[in-house]
């Protein structure tokens, strides 16, 4: 009976420490889908959508950026300011952020962008701005540069780093709701 008592007890504990752990777990996952989208104010909570919102979009040296979604609402101006959180030099590790038309196939512009930019810079061909919404200038390690633009209509828009071979692993959506 004494024995049956203590497993009891024991089980329960183990069960307790099981949910406490799981409960966890799904903080950690909301807080890093959290830092991925940056969401403008909810408007339920607000009467009014913010004239501008901020956007900060990190960029590494590993050719990442620390955000692959951004919110926003559609004819909202954005504040988008670029970091390039790295160290090394924009001749071998410059970033940028191009922001594309919808049905723009990002594979064909990207490689279009490589043929047809310039070293050590790489900026956007004139030739290709036709297909793009916004985009900033290329910038080394150290560096950040800031754009305003009016977001477009509602819809899915890819944005893209277009310095040579980034465009497949530095990419991301921005919504327009």
């Amino acid at each position: 009976m004494k024995k049956l008592k203590h497993l009891s007890v024991v089980a329960m504990a183990g069960m307790m420490l099981v949910a406490c752990g799981q409960n966890k777990k799904e903080e950690q996952v909301s807080s890093a889908q959290e830092t991925e989208t940056v969401t403008v104010a909810d408007e339920t909570a607000t009467s009014q959508v913010q004239d501008t919102i901020e956007v900060e979009l990190n960029a590494e040296d590993t050719m990442k950026f620390d955000k692959n979604e951004i919110r926003v609402h559609a004819g909202q101006q954005v504040r988008l300011t670029l970091n390039h959180v790295g160290k090394l030099p924009k001749s071998s590790m410059g970033h940028n952020f191009v922001l594309l038309s919808q049905g723009t196939d990002v594979n064909a512009f990207a490689t279009k962008a490589v043929q047809e930019g310039k070293a050590p810079d790489f900026e956007v061909p004139e030739s290709l701005l036709a297909e793009v919404i916004a985009h900033t200038k290329t910038i080394g390690g150290g560096e950040s540069v800031t754009i305003e633009f009016t977001a477009p209509e509602a819809g899915t828009y890819d944005y893209i780093c277009s310095f040579p071979g980034h465009a497949s692993m530095m990419n991301g959506k921005l919504i327009v709701e």
